[in-house]
């Protein structure tokens, strides 16, 4: 099967490419660093071409509320617009298990709005919610570290491999 991995040069969309290739699939990679914007549109129709799904492992940059949520609702919107052009049979969105119970996380509010939109688009969808990868700690305390010592919100969090 030809699938396009959007963020595909991510640490999820790097595994993600490697688990869809080892299974035989022929992986097409979208990413900025590969000329393929998401929030331009620039490059999609042709990364596209002949793809039969799309597995979308994007993530967001630091921000606000807005910014997230105008990021991941331009992206998706082009991702989507793009792949009805180009006959995708499918769509499948990383998400996160809880997004929907939690207020006041700026990312949260950008993912909630990337699967409102891959709920309501013209794609058949399948929304994945994961838990935390293991690697969250350490990328929290990165975010937070000072000095050698890293302040930690209390969060409940059941990571998976």
């Amino acid at each position: 099967m030809r699938i396009a991995v959007a963020g595909a040069t991510g640490n999820i969309g790097a595994l993600t490419v490697a688990a869809l290739e080892e299974q035989g699939h022929k992986v097409v990679r979208i990413s900025r660093s590969l000329g393929v914007d998401l929030t331009t549109g620039e490059g999609l129709d042709a990364a596209l071409a002949g793809v039969e799904a799309v597995v979308d492992v994007t993530n967001g940059g630091e921000g606000d509320r807005s910014e997230s949520v105008v990021y991941f609702g331009t992206t998706t919107r082009n991702l989507l617009a793009a792949e009805e052009r180009a006959g995708v049979r499918h769509h499948v969105l990383l998400s996160i298990v809880g997004i929907h119970k939690v207020e006041g996380n700026a990312h949260y509010a950008g993912k909630r709005e990337q699967e409102r939109l891959v709920s309501e688009g013209p794609v058949p969808w399948t929304i994945v919610p994961a838990t935390q990868f293991h690697d969250f700690a350490a990328m929290v305390t990165g975010w937070t570290e000072r000095d050698g010592a890293a302040t930690v919100a209390p969060l409940l969090v059941q990571p998976i491999a």
